[in-house]
C-alpha cells in the first residue's frame, strides 16, 4: 500500500517494554532517553504525534488478575502503569526540548490533563507531542483499543504499532517457524482469521474510521533512516481495506 500524500497525522502505538532497557521491571532512564529522542526525530519530520504508552513493564491487568484480583481493579492498575510511564516518557521529551503534554483517560489532575479532545486537537495542531494514559479510562479494555479510539477521535492518517515482531503473521511466528508474513492485509481477514497481532476491538474500531495500522518491530524506530521506516510498509505489515 502507498498514500498519494504522506500520511501528516499519526498516532504511534508503543509498549512498555520499550522502556524496560536492559532491566526486567520499571524505567530504565537510557531506554526513556533513547525513545524520547525517536519520538523528536518524528515530530522534526513536520508531523503532528500523538503517543498511547503500555504499561506492561510494570503491570499488565490481566496478569494481576491471575492472583484472584477481580478484572476491574486489576485493570485498574494497569491503566495507573500507563500514566507512571506517561510521565516519565513526557520528562524525557521535556529535557530534549520536544514541547509535550500528558494527558490521562483517568483524571489525576495534579499529574496530568483529563482527557479533552478540544485541547487535544488544539496540542496536535500547535505540533505538541500528546501523550495518553489511562487507557480508555475503563476495565475490560487493552491499549490498543485505547489506541484505535484515540486515533479515530484525533482523525489520525495512520496508526502505528510498534511491537516484538516485524509485522502480522499467521500465526505466533516465535512458537511456530512456518508462519507466514503478511505484507498487506484487510480488517476482514485479521478478525475472521483471528490473528493476534492486536486486538480484535482495535481493529474493529480501525476498521470503521478507516484509519490504516502498521505493524512494525519496536527497534526500527531507533534507525537513523527512521522517515523510510515509518512510510516504507514493506519494513512491516499494513492492515487496511475491507
Amino acid at each position: 500500500m502507498t498514500f498519494s500524500v504522506r500520511p501528516r497525522r499519526l498516532l504511534l502505538k508503543i509498549s512498555g517494554e520499550m522502556l524496560l532497557g536492559q532491566q526486567s521491571f520499571g524505567v530504565s532512564h537510557e531506554a526513556a532517553f533513547q525513545l524520547a529522542s525517536s519520538l523528536k526525530r518524528m515530530q522534526q519530520m513536520d508531523l503532528e504525534l500523538a503517543v498511547v504508552i503500555g504499561g506492561g513493564n510494570i503491570c499488565r491487568g490481566v496478569d494481576v488478575k491471575k492472583w484472584g484480583i477481580p478484572r476491574t481493579p486489576a485493570d485498574h492498575m494497569g491503566m495507573v502503569a500507563t500514566l507512571f510511564n506517561g510521565i516519565a516518557l513526557k520528562q524525557a521529551l521535556l529535557l530534549q526540548g520536544v514541547k509535550t503534554v500528558l494527558m490521562s483517560a483517568v483524571e489525576c489532575p495534579l499529574i496530568a490533563e483529563s482527557y479533552n479532545w478540544d485541547r487535544a486537537m488544539d496540542h496536535l495542531q500547535q505540533k505538541t507531542v500528546v501523550l495518553f494514559a489511562g487507557g480508555t479510562g475503563v476495565p475490560y479494555f487493552t491499549t490498543d483499543t485505547a489506541a484505535a479510539l484515540r486515533a479515530g477521535e484525533m482523525g489520525a492518517h495512520l496508526l502505528l504499532k510498534a511491537t516484538k515482531v516485524d509485522g502480522v503473521y499467521s500465526a505466533d511466528p516465535f512458537k511456530e517457524k512456518e508462519a507466514m508474513k503478511y505484507r498487506q492485509i484487510s480488517y476482514a481477514e485479521v478478525l475472521a482469521k483471528k490473528l493476534k497481532v492486536m486486538d480484535a476491538t482495535a481493529v474493529a474500531l480501525c476498521q470503521t474510521s478507516q484509519i490504516p495500522i502498521f505493524i512494525f518491530k519496536m527497534e526500527k524506530l531507533y534507525e537513523q533512516q527512521l522517515q523510510s521506516v515509518l512510510f516504507d510498509y514493506s519494513h512491516g505489515s499494513i492492515i487496511c481495506g475491507e
